[in-house]
């Protein structure tokens, strides 16, 4: 069933040709609502209750309407002109109240079940809210129809930044852009939190579906992207833009807590752009890959236990929002119509222009993809604590083919190269391994896991003395792989001092297999980790073999009873790579098993 109208003096223009709304969900309003349409209309239409006669003094229909605070405005705009003119429904006025909501909030408010919620029509700016908005057990049920406006993810950046990457002319995939932005040192790129902001996630999404069709490690890609924007992420959209350089000087310019680019709808680059003067105006990428639209869902709340009159006024304002007037209304807000079209008035203000391929809709993304994407995030950026168990047997000393170095200074540039990947919220420590390194020890923990912003004795911080213990590693002469007995131990250890709230997990680094025949067996090994393993409590093992002599399927056969996995590098320069892969790869396990 496609979208509802009513026979109302004020007329239903469908658009006109053009592609289909991108997620266009065609969903009926429901089944009383429908019957409550037909049967009431006749008697409308015979009585003649749906003429302009009478006062709106005397009666009404009141409606609330919790809208994005990005189309609340223009929302209000409607609805004080819907009041103006005494739009009806079945003889009533209409008279709807537009307040601005979060549309994460509201979102849990519905999947939890919040009794103290007193509107009747939702509408977010994106439908991948009305999934979260589902919940379970004790939500209350949403009804929602079709689109209502559009407006597409970009990114937006302050003019001296723009002309660094080439804009107008130079135009860019998602991916190239993003890798472009973070490679200068002088952009500084900031967005809204993915879990609370639909422009962050989609885009987010966006930048993992281009890295997958250029090829490479396109997890890696996104996870990097999502430690980078963690750092200088804002709470929501409204946020994000206060994070905008005000102008071109060198004072805003050089401020570290200015952001010279933001992920960003097109409709926020317009509102920011009408109220910013010089160069405190953004210009917009669009990637030539496609933007994901941002589609605005029009959604009945607790739809049973509306009246038939505020049911049907609900349809009726649905209807009022595709007239001529309303679109109108909604054009100069900065809103495109449902199907991603968008004059090029509405475009040049928000600071796009042409070769800018603004008028590319991106397909949209899966409820799966999205939900990946998510995960990915929610582990990414969460604060992690791991613990590095790094092998020093003597065959760490083998030159790598091609390099002029050995794996050992190899493996140490790149855990170095990692370390910067990580927050100062985050907490690492350092173990090295080999046979009888420390008496009939296999192992010795040479750095404690420890916050990495905390200060330390003479100066720096944790992180300059974790950087520079990863430096002075070096490969023990002689000295076999003791890879058993070290991993039962830096385990037991990193599950006795397991911190919640935290991604807990145990990093082994070898280039071959068990050497120490004195210690615990294979077998025993896995036995063991497996009666040690708590869900409760899980610290997943991340193996990586590194080298042609190391055994992935003996490293993943001990990592994977822990929720962990096993990962092969032929090159020691590919372990930062792997390592935030294999973080989030085991976050998500993790999330899986405890959902």
């Amino acid at each position: 069933m496609g979208r509802h109208s009513l026979p109302d003096d004020f007329a239903t223009e469908e658009h006109r040709g053009g592609p289909p709304p991108r997620r266009r969900r065609t969903v009926a309003i429901a089944t009383m609502l429908v019957l409550a349409v037909a049967a009431g209309t006749a008697v409308a239409v015979q009585g003649g209750v749906l003429s302009f006669s009478g006062s709106c003094e005397d009666s009404s229909v009141k409606l609330s309407m919790a809208a994005s605070p990005d189309i609340a405005p223009a929302m209000r705009a409607i609805a004080d002109k819907a009041r103006e003119d005494e739009v009806r429904s079945d003889g009533r006025c209409l008279d709807v109240k537009v307040v601005a909501r979060d549309s994460y909030k509201v979102a849990d408010a519905l999947a939890t079940g919040d009794k103290s919620l007193d509107f009747q029509v939702w509408l977010p700016d994106s439908d991948l809210w009305l999934d979260r908005a589902k919940g379970v057990g004790e939500s209350i049920p949403i009804t929602p129809s079709d689109s209502v406006a559009s407006s597409p993810v970009t990114l937006a950046m302050v003019p001296p930044a723009a002309e660094k990457l080439g804009w107008p002319r130079k135009t860019y995939s998602w991916a190239e852009l993003v890798a472009s932005a973070m490679e200068s040192d002088k952009v500084r790129l900031g967005a809204a939190d993915p879990a609370r902001s639909a422009t962050g996630l989609l885009a987010l999404t966006s930048i993992g579906a281009s890295s997958d069709k250029q090829g490479g490690n396109s997890g890696t890609r996104v996870a990097e992207t999502a430690k980078v924007l963690a750092q200088r992420m804002s709470d929501g959209d409204t946020q994000v833009l206060e994070t905008l350089a005000r102008d071109g000087s060198g004072t805003e310019e050089g401020n570290p807590k200015r952001n010279q680019a933001v992920l960003l709808s097109e409709q926020a680059a317009f509102a920011h752009n009408a109220e910013a003067a010089g160069e405190g105006k953004v210009d917009l990428f669009y990637p030539k890959d496609g933007s994901p639209l941002l589609n605005y869902p029009y959604t009945l709340v607790d739809e049973p236990k509306l009246s038939t009159e505020e049911a049907r006024a609900a349809l009726r304002f649905m209807t009022l929002l595709n007239d001529r007037g309303s679109r109108a209304i909604l054009t100069r807000h900065g809103f495109r119509s449902v199907d991603g079209t968008a004059g090029e008035a509405v475009v040049t203000a928000a600071g796009g222009r042409t070769p800018q391929p603004y008028a590319t809709a991106a397909d949209a993304p899966t409820a799966q993809a999205l939900q990946e994407t998510l995960g990915m995030w929610t582990i990414t950026v969460q604060s992690a604590r791991l613990t590095t168990v790094v092998d020093a047997s003597g065959s760490m000393a083998t030159p790598v083919p091609g390099r002029g170095q050995s794996r050992m200074d190899v493996t140490k540039a790149s855990l170095i190269q990692a370390l910067g990947q990580f927050t100062p919220e985050d907490e690492i420590g350092l173990w090295e391994f080999a046979t009888t390194l420390d008496g009939e020890k296999d192992y010795r923990e040479l750095m404690p896991t420890r916050r990495l912003g905390d200060p330390v004795k003479g100066g720096g911080t944790y992180r300059d003395k974790l950087s520079a213990a990863f430096a002075g590693l070096e490969p023990v002469p002689g000295g076999a792989t003791g890879l058993y007995d070290t991993t039962l131990a830096s385990y037991q250890a990193a599950q006795s001092s397991y911190v919640k709230s935290k991604f807990n997990a145990l990093v082994i680094l070898t280039d071959g297999s068990n050497q120490d025949a004195h210690g615990i067996s294979r077998s025993a090994l896995i036995d063991r980790l497996k009666q040690l393993a708590d869900p409760q409590r899980p610290v997943p093992i991340i193996a990586i073999a590194v080298g042609p002599d190391a055994d992935r399927e003996e490293v993943s056969a001990i990592a994977e009873v822990t929720g962990g996995g096993g990962y092969e590098v032929s090159d020691p320069a590919e372990i930062q790579a792997v390592i935030l892969q294999a973080i989030m790869t085991a976050g998500q396990n993790g999330r899986a098993a405890q959902e």
